[in-house]
């Protein structure tokens, strides 16, 4: 019986370096292959997947849950009488600051304060309100229907900036409580109707200068 000839392009090497004898098109299909995955695949910081693990934050809902329950308290207990306060920050400004308001860094200090005075004529969204004690010092009252500025948010103290993803949250925020305050506050308030009357004003103020004082309020009585 002859045994037959085995030439060297029938023969096929056994073992580990088999996959050295791959054909051409194995070998692009191959690299075609590496290639799609290494273009399809997302990598990811820890901090990137930490940020789209948390929900979208929503300023409405944000406001609708933290300006009755938690700002207008706040507010209220920690509210000092605009006279005095002035007369505070009026001789030392940065201990009138530590003593009765809070701030964000170095930025300015917000406070709470509380007023009693006579309403004037209502103009481009301020009640002017007249007070003793205070001198030519203006007194106003935001009663929209632009209400702007952070000191509802700032003010009560215990809303920081390390609670928000981003400085756009943050700034998100103040702005929802300010139109939370709208609702809850002004739709029922009438500024005609106030006009002459004495008024009680609860509220958050960021003094830029000393002679004029901008309340937004959290709460507005008016004698009957």
């Amino acid at each position: 019986m002859t045994t037959p000839d085995v030439t060297s392009a029938d023969r096929k090497p056994a073992g580990p370096w088999a996959w050295l004898t791959l054909g051409r098109g194995c070998w692009a299909a191959l690299v075609l292959l590496v290639t799609v995955i290494g273009l399809t695949t997302t990598y990811q910081s820890s901090s990137t997947a930490d940020a789209q693990s948390k929900p979208k934050f929503d300023p409405a809902q944000y406001a609708s849950k933290t300006f009755m329950a938690k700002v207008v308290p706040a507010v209220k207990k920690n509210a000092v009488d605009i006279t005095t306060l002035h007369k505070a920050i009026a001789a030392d400004p940065e201990a009138a600051g530590q003593r009765y308001g809070h701030r964000a860094g170095t930025g300015p200090y917000s406070y709470s304060v509380s007023l009693t005075g006579t309403a004037g004529e209502a103009r481009s969204g301020l009640l002017p309100v007249t007070m003793n004690g205070l001198g030519k010092v203006r007194v106003s009252v935001q009663i929209g229907p632009v209400v702007s500025g952070t000191a509802l948010r700032d003010a009560p103290g215990f809303i920081k900036f390390g609670q928000f993803t981003n400085q756009v949250e943050y700034a998100d925020a103040a702005t929802a409580l300010n139109a939370e305050m709208k609702t809850k506050v002004l739709a029922s308030f009438d500024a005609e109707a106030t006009d002459g009357k004495k008024v009680t004003v609860i509220g958050a103020m960021t003094p830029l200068t000393g002679d004029v004082l901008t309340i937004t309020p959290v709460s507005i009585e008016v004698a009957s």
